[in-house]
């Protein structure tokens, strides 16, 4: 097919993702139809874009940066420590459960493999840990943040195929949570060949009473964002407006750390993030008209369903197509591009779309911290200088741990939709 050999051979020359997606879409165009099928992109482009969940994006975004700015960050951390931290390996299982108190701040793996990088890792290596290990446990532990909501992947997900993003985020709670208890469960196994420091003293209850009460504003935040969303009460584009308005609250008036100059830098940074993604949209969006015209779904399902038409098998082909599509191609467009192929495949076999979209979303999660393109890998080796292929040597029994979580809530829909069904999303 012409439009994948041009995408292939534009990311080999060099092409940024998005743009690359955008000259094959237009070729494609230009394929079926010649100059008057090419004027029809921008319009394309501009439906890809119009719709009015994806507003809760740049304010999730906008949030996190705020309250990673006010030092929430180290506070969480230090609540996650005096919790865990008397394991043998406590800053490794530190690490893990700081990831889900800092996923319902930001939703974001890559922030979260930015921050615990610069400060985490460093702290590990100085009590005794190899850096390699200690970037793999923060690799490991990052994907748990676009998982447990709020998540920009499901977002996207949930506008684009009109699955209810509030069950979505249901979904996600047990996920997340049972990630972080098999990956601490990870590091408890290894500790003696990993020669993980001993344990520290067990944190008394004034302590962990006197750091929870220093985290409680920052703890907050999730349970607006889920407690708005999950009860009903909000949109989740209200509550990432709300999200906003609560953390600039407590930025200038509680912990007086945001100037009007610092408030500019994170409004850029804001900016910056929520325009890469929304190129890759825009223009996966013309790909993904293409597909359509062409009746490539259509083709797909069948051939896969030609293999077997066993529903455990049949997700078995999908979540392997995933998973290795995601080790060479940024999530958010593969999942643009994939999800209008592939969700007429699980309706299919009888998926509920809740459940179907939660496969995507932690199949394509754990692409983060896979080897070549997993972005948490390359955000960890720059920040720390770690080699990556060192912290990919250490990254396997984790990454084997959350595959093995993906198919066991694949494989058990009443797992998968508890969460969904308890709160009367599905």
């Amino acid at each position: 097919m012409i439009i994948a050999l041009a995408f292939v051979g534009l990311v080999i020359l060099g092409l940024p993702i998005g743009f690359a997606l955008g000259a094959a879409g237009v070729i494609g165009l230009y394929q079926i139809g010649g100059d008057n099928f090419v004027a029809l992109g921008p319009g394309k482009m501009f439906n890809g874009l119009n719709i009015f969940p994806f507003l809760a994006m740049p304010f999730f975004i906008l949030a996190g940066e705020i309250m990673n700015h006010t030092g929430i960050t180290s506070r969480l951390v230090m609540l996650a420590q005096v919790l865990v931290g008397h394991f043998r390996g406590g800053l490794a299982h530190t690490n893990m459960l700081a990831s889900v108190f800092f996923a319902g701040l930001t939703g974001s793996a890559t922030a979260d493999a930015a921050a615990f990088g610069k400060t985490l890792v460093p702290s590990m290596v100085e009590r005794g840990y190899r850096r390699d290990y200690a970037c793999a446990v923060t690799a490991a532990g990052s994907i748990i943040g676009p998982t447990i909501p709020p998540s920009g992947l499901m977002v996207v997900y949930g506008s684009l195929m009109g699955v209810s993003i509030g069950g979505l985020f249901a979904a996600g709670l047990l996920p997340g949570l049972i990630i972080c208890a098999v990956c601490m469960a990870v590091i408890a196994i290894g500790a003696r060949a990993n020669n993980l420091p001993q344990s520290e003293e067990r944190a008394r209850l004034p302590q962990i009473w006197a750091t929870f009460k220093e985290s409680i504003l920052a703890l907050f935040m999730p349970i607006i964002i889920l407690g708005g969303i999950l009860g009903g009460i909000v949109t989740p584009t209200e509550a990432a407006s709300i999200a906003v308005g609560y953390a600039l609250f407590i930025g200038v008036f509680v912990y007086r750390k945001i100037s009007m100059d610092d408030m500019v830098k994170m409004l850029i940074r804001t900016a910056r993030v929520t325009g890469v993604i929304f190129v890759i949209i825009a223009f996966a969006s013309i790909v993904g008209w293409y597909l359509s015209f062409n009746q490539i779904p259509q083709l797909v399902a069948n051939s896969i369903l030609g293999v077997s038409d066993n529903r455990y098998v049949v997700i078995a082909l999908i979540i392997g197509l995933l998973l290795v599509i995601g080790m060479v191609m940024d999530i958010t467009a593969i999942l643009i591009i994939l999800a209008p192929v592939l969700v007429p495949l699980t309706a299919a076999i009888g998926l509920e779309p809740i459940h179907a979209g939660i496969i995507f979303v932690l199949a394509l999660n754990i692409s983060l911290m896979t080897p070549p393109v997993g972005a948490c890998l390359f955000v960890l080796s720059s920040v720390t200088g770690e080699p990556l292929e060192r912290i990919t040597a250490k990254l396997w029994p984790f990454l084997l741990a959350e595959v093995a979580v993906l198919f066991v809530f694949a494989f058990f829909e009443d797992l998968a939709l508890l969460m969904p069904r308890l709160l009367g999303f599905a």
